[in-house]
């Protein structure tokens, strides 16, 4: 069969999609992977074959000044206020009290804004029309990018969500359309309904809730993190991808203290404009321990402290994916490759999670499974060395943290490999294309 891969233009979306890529391509199915420029090279480099679409994203600069969400109509002019949704309205909300229907309805409202933006007429118009000529059998796209649905919907392709982190939508729509269920049909409004319908009309389809949530989603969760959604799930196991990538002299021989790793993930680096957590308490937190650290800094993030303790090896790059196996902690802002790899690796965590996405939900996860610790009492930009190294000392000192994370790494590796999937992937794909004809 023919598959197809929707991306976000970031590496951080699409570097988990690659392994699932080989895992099909490598049982004899097409695969193309569609992202706008900015992402063509990161696929390329994975040995899989590009197409792109659209201009470039350029979410850098997008990001960084906080760019307007485009207008759909030319003759509509965005005039509200822009609210940042990590902070304002976050999908990971959990308190009750808050969870109404017009809380929640007014969530959806914010979000469509993005995601309406992410995937614009432009953009639709294109991957539809690549879409129609090529003819996928499956598409399988990124849960921001609802522009896959759709264009599944318009090409007569099965068509799946492949999560990059916790499924706030998937549980945050659940919690809505049960709010709404209790309403009067005149009284209930339904954002993400009324711009899927738009969207997919375009082409001559109208709105499901398969637009929102797929037909079926693939989840490398293991499932003691995951959400109890009323929804089809596929869970395959996360095989880390680094990107290329050279295993250094160093890194070959083994430790001679515990080795700390301690990383900030490229997507703050490369696209967000910044490290969220200060560098330099990073630093002092580990300058007076016992350890060797391992830190993924460059010259840029390096210049911003006054010294590099002598225990500190700095370096701008290295393969998570081959640094973890000999770590006995890992310090991290709660980025989503970042975490996976290490729970796959049984590597205790202290994750200071950053305001995006799931970070926070997911380190208070972690916590819980007791795996590791997470500082979510305060922004991340106010932690101070010595809570860092108190949290570290306790994860390094305290047996019960490598166990937990020996039991997450044993859950983890029970789960079915990407080529495991595979056979899964085929009879779902031709059920839902049997049945929609």
């Amino acid at each position: 069969m023919r598959v197809l891969f929707l991306t976000v233009a970031e590496k951080a979306h699409a570097y988990p999609q690659v392994p699932l890529a080989w895992a099909l391509r490598a049982a004899g199915h097409e695969v193309c992977v569609v992202g706008q420029p900015d992402v063509v090279d990161d696929i390329t480099r994975a040995g899989l074959t590009a197409v792109p679409i659209g201009v470039p994203a350029d979410l850098e600069t997008r990001i960084q000044d906080g760019a307007e969400p485009e207008p759909q109509d030319e003759a509509e002019e965005f005039t509200g206020e822009i609210l940042d949704p990590a902070t304002e309205m976050p999908l990971d909300e959990f308190r009750p009290e808050k969870l109404t229907y017009d809380h929640m309805q007014g969530l959806f409202a914010t979000w469509v804004m993005i995601f309406e933006d992410m995937s614009g007429r432009d953009l639709t118009d294109e991957l539809v029309e690549f879409a129609r000529g090529w003819g996928p059998d499956l598409v399988i796209w990124d849960p921001l990018l609802f522009a896959g649905g759709v264009a599944a919907r318009a090409c007569g392709a099965a068509h799946a969500r492949m999560l990059y982190g916790l499924d706030l939508i998937g549980r945050m729509r659940e919690r809505y359309l049960r709010a709404a269920a209790d309403r009067p049909a005149q009284l209930r409004d339904d954002p993400m309904a009324e711009w899927l319908d738009w969207l997919a009309g375009r082409y001559g389809g109208g709105f499901g809730e398969d637009l929102v949530m797929g037909q079926w989603t693939i989840d490398s969760f293991p499932g003691s993190m995951r959400f109890p959604v009323d929804h089809h799930y596929v869970p395959v196991r996360y095989v880390p991808y680094n990107g290329p990538s050279v295993l250094p002299g160093w890194l070959r021989e083994p430790p001679k203290r515990p080795r700390v790793c301690l990383s900030l993930g490229l997507s703050f680096r490369e696209v967000m404009g910044g490290d969220q957590v200060p560098v330099g308490e990073l630093l002092e937190a580990v300058a007076c321990l016992d350890v060797e650290v391992v830190a993924t800094l460059d010259a840029g993030q390096l210049a911003t402290v006054a010294r590099v303790p002598d225990n500190v090896r700095a370096v701008g790059f290295v393969p998570l994916n081959e640094l973890l196996p000999g770590c006995s902690a890992i310090v991290h802002q709660g980025g989503f490759g970042t975490a996976q790899t290490a729970a796959v690796h049984g590597v205790p965590q202290v994750v200071v999670p950053s305001r995006e996405w799931d970070a926070a939900l997911k380190a208070r996860r972690l916590q819980e499974s007791g795996a590791g610790l997470a500082w979510t009492d305060l922004p991340a930009g106010e932690v101070s060395a010595a809570h860092l190294r108190n949290m570290l000392e306790r994860v390094l000192a305290e047996p019960s943290f490598a166990r937990n994370a020996a039991r997450l790494r044993t859950e983890m590796r029970g789960m079915p490999t990407p080529a495991g999937i595979v056979p899964q992937l085929e009879r779902l794909a031709a059920e839902h294309r049997a049945a929609t004809g």
